[in-house]
């Protein structure tokens, strides 16, 4: 067979019939770069060191194998420590590689590793079909790469730990070799050879990751790790007054101070670090304002929001996708004042939406039988473990050891509320806060004191935060009433007041003047304001009621004759003596009639009336009308009543007016240890019989003012 030729002889093609073996150049393999980093923040040079953190971040690195994982709030710090902690590991060892894995969902964390593996060069990249995940997990177990410290960012979503992603998983039904067999960050988190710092703001994950041995929670900063933050931000050397003030109103939170600092220099002059620290105070609107303020920081997640605000929305809007019971414990608690928030508080259980029956009153027993083994209690227990569980998982609230009482940031609870009132569930959550607090708070008498004092705390957040619709409202009139009479009785003047105030301001627009509910708010003003010495106008409200009372209850109904008993007490405060005697032998007489000479309101009357006489110079009638008193209040008592304790005082003065210095000095100084236990030393009536016992102590001549 002839060959055929192309072109001359040195040139072209020839076709024919070759037995040998055709060799062709095979592709060198690439070599492997020197060891490098992929953090892809620059150094920070105001980066504040929280040497506690890194010593504990050093101890669990340096053994082989390790998993580590910081935890915490969002906005505390956990990404900036890992990419400093990594800076210093480049500094001090330029042999050792540090990658920087984006992991908040699997399509970053796919697109890292495949930058990754492009800088690192790791045989295989270039088929697009393989698993990213199991060719670097792959490559990071071969020992001859040398030493390596991988942070996996922001993985606050389990699926990466429990599932394989959607591709992986149709790859694996239409039967490619390739797909994924097992959870995508399973592949990197079996590698031995070099150390893992993971970031979460999800306890669980962090748990399933690293277990409780190598798990390192990042709480807020010291107050003087953020004061170093906020001057270095400001380039301020020294601290000030209202730069601590600044800082502890932004709770320590690194993000939150970064945020401010950066407002503050971009609006300098006009705006300074007490200009910022009175407008974040003046409402929750304009709070909402400044921490929504986006910084651009050069040493956070180009992705991710420099809000603190929306940090913190981000966590709450996937708690409200996967266990939206856990969403609404935390709705709930954002009302509430955010320290002492009880168990007992949060399980009132009440169906929000029937809305049929206000919180019961006063004279009601709140409280309900229910058995404790019942299937249904038993689910409702275990769902509220698991949805405080999440919450604290998240770092959203804290729960005081062992007990029942949880916390939560102010600036978290200021968040919740934003995303409710965005979302239009602000009033429905309120409403319910009003409610369970209502049916909670007992009336303000000595016996439930103690529940008093550990709720007046909410009852004053309540206070701030009128609700809109009318149900909510009268309950809102009943909590602030039942508030103001506990701070009455314990002596808070102005908390009374205002309390006192607002009840009967939106009872007289549901029950009119003359309704019971009004004129029981309206004579509770009237004794705070005679409380805090403003006489006249108590004493206008206090003729007010007492027509009314009279008109509906009649002359001798015991609200009517407890209303004539105060308004006594205002004329001999105000130095009408006559006339407040009359008025009160006639409440006395009618008194011990319908109620009995031994009842609480009679006996208020004749230590009242004691008083007068006192004050007219009547001074042996007085001594044996605060005897009485005292004898009966003891028996039926105890002595350490504070109203045992407030006649015995009366005795004092009594017996100092007659002369019996010694008797009254001992007597009033004993009552005195005992109110400043039981009552408190701030009371007006217990600081004024402490000045008087000491002008008595030093020999001074008391003048009854």
């Amino acid at each position: 067979m002839n060959s055929i030729k192309f072109g001359d002889e040195n040139s072209g093609s020839q076709v024919g019939i070759n037995n040998g073996v055709i060799n062709f150049l095979e592709e060198r393999p690439e070599s492997r770069p020197e060891p490098l980093s992929t953090v892809p923040f620059p150094h920070d040079p105001d980066f504040v060191s929280r040497d506690a953190l890194f010593d504990q971040i050093d101890n669990k690195t340096s053994i082989g194998g390790s998993k580590i994982v910081l935890v915490g709030l969002g906005g505390v710090g956990k990404t900036q420590l890992a990419a400093e902690y990594c800076h210093r590991v480049r500094q001090k060892s330029p042999g050792t590689w540090v990658f920087w894995i984006h992991a908040s969902n699997a399509a970053r964390c796919e697109k890292s590793l495949r930058d990754l593996a492009d800088r690192t060069k790791i045989p295989g990249r270039q088929d697009r079909t393989a698993n990213i995940f199991q060719l670097v997990g792959n490559w990071l177990r071969d020992e001859r790469i040398g030493k390596w410290i991988l942070v996996l960012d922001n993985v606050d979503d389990d699926g990466l730990l429990r599932k394989p992603s959607a591709t992986d998983q149709e790859g694996q039904a239409n039967g490619q070799s390739n797909a994924s067999t097992q959870p995508l960050l399973r592949y990197l988190l079996e590698s031995s050879n070099g150390s893992i710092i993971v970031t979460s703001r999800n306890k669980g994950v962090a748990l399933e990751i690293s277990g409780y041995k190598n798990l390192i929670e990042v709480q807020p900063m010291e107050k003087a790790e953020a004061l170093d933050l906020l001057k270095n931000k400001l380039n301020m050397p020294a601290e000030r007054e209202d730069m601590v003030q600044l800082v502890e109103a932004l709770e320590f939170m690194p993000l939150a101070i970064i945020q401010a600092a950066g407002y503050i220099t971009h609006r300098s002059p006009r705006c300074s670090v007490s200009q910022y620290l009175s407008k974040i105070r003046k409402s929750d609107r304009e709070a909402v304002r400044l921490l929504n303020y986006e910084a651009g920081l050069l040493h956070r997640d180009w992705e991710a929001k420099n809000s603190i605000l929306f940090t913190w929305q981000i966590s709450f809007d996937h708690i409200h996708r996967v266990r939206p019971s856990a969403a609404g414990l935390l709705s709930l608690m954002s009302f509430f004042d955010r320290q002492g928030i009880t168990e007992r508080l949060l399980r009132v259980q009440q169906s929000q939406e029937t809305n049929s029956n206000l919180c019961p009153g006063k004279d009601k027993d709140n409280t309900s039988e229910k058995d404790a083994d019942s299937a249904s209690d038993y689910d409702t227990n275990e769902r509220f473990e698991d949805d405080v569980a999440t919450l604290s998982d998240y770092s959203l609230i804290s729960v005081r050891g062992h007990s029942t009482v949880l916390t939560m940031h102010r600036l978290v609870q200021l968040t919740v509320r934003t995303w409710l009132k965005t979302h239009g569930q602000l009033e429905q959550w309120k409403g319910k806060f009003i409610h369970n607090l209502c049916c909670e708070f007992p009336d303000g008498e000595y016996e439930s004191w103690e529940m008093c004092r550990s709720l007046f705390p909410h009852v004053k957040s309540a206070a701030s935060q009128r609700p809109e619709t009318q149900h909510s409202l009268q309950e809102w009139a009943t909590l602030l009433y039942r508030g103001a009479w506990y701070a009455w009785k314990s002596g808070n003047i102005a908390a009374s007041r205002q309390m006192a105030l607002e009840s009967r301001e939106q009872r007289l627009k549901f029950f009119g003047a003359d309704g019971e509910e009004t004129v029981n708010s309206t004579a509770l003003l009237a004794r705070s304001y005679r409380l805090d010495g403003r006489y006249d106008e108590a004493e206008q409200l206090q003729v007010q009621v007492l027509e009314a009372s009279k008109t509906k209850l009649g002359e001798d109904h015991p609200d009517t004759l407890l209303i004539m008993a105060n308004l006594a007490s205002t004329y001999r405060s105000q130095g009408q003596l006559d006339k407040a005697e009359r008025l009160q032998v006639q409440v006395m007489e009618a008194s011990k009639t319908t109620l009995g000479e031994d009842h609480p309101d009679t006996l208020t009357t004749i230590a009242n009336l004691a008083a007068t006489f006192s004050g007219q110079g009547r001074w042996e009638e007085a001594e044996e009308l605060d005897i009485q008193v005292v004898d009966t209040r003891k028996a039926k008592f105890g002595e350490d009543h504070p109203d045992t304790l407030a006649s015995m005082a009366n005795l004092a003065f009594t017996w100092k007016y007659m002369g019996r210095h010694t008797d009254a000095i001992d007597l009033l100084r004993s009552c005195i240890l005992k109110q400043h236990q039981i009552i408190s030393p701030a009371h007006p009536h217990v600081a004024y019989n402490s000045n008087a016992l000491l002008e008595w102590e030093i020999g001074a001549p008391y003048i009854d003012s």
